[in-house]
């Protein structure tokens, strides 16, 4: 079963594109499981209350299908996005362009938002 880091940025991409993020996943990579990391969790928290009611994050629904995955925290949710999936071979899901660049960098697959309307599988070289 793969495993998908989820990154702020490409959870709030697949919300604003109304996504079935489950099915849109489960169609590139098969069954697979969610990661939310402490750093980014908290980052949805921050985005959800400046975005208020009007354009919902659905939280609960990731904190309840995602598993909690604890790192050894450097202060940024992207170093340790990268340095998670880099560790696991994880695919992360992003639209952020420097984190896509760094997992890029590292041979690392992609899955990111493309025109507002899919998610897109972009393989490690």
């Amino acid at each position: 079963m793969q495993h998908v880091l989820i990154d702020a940025c490409g959870w709030v991409a697949c919300m604003d594109a109304q996504l079935n993020v489950q099915a849109d996943m489960e169609a590139l990579l098969g069954p697979c499981t969610w990661v939310l990391l402490p750093s980014v969790e908290r980052e949805l928290q921050r985005l959800a209350s400046e975005r208020g009611r009007k354009k919902p994050l659905l939280l609960d629904l990731l904190r309840s299908r995602a598993l909690h995955h604890l790192v050894e925290e450097s202060g940024h949710a992207d170093d340790e996005l990268l340095a998670c999936a880099q560790a696991n071979q994880w695919v992360t899901l992003t639209v952020d362009t420097q984190l896509k660049r760094r997992l890029y960098e590292a041979n690392l697959p992609v899955l990111e938002v493309r025109q507002n309307n899919h998610i897109h599988l972009v393989d490690a070289l």
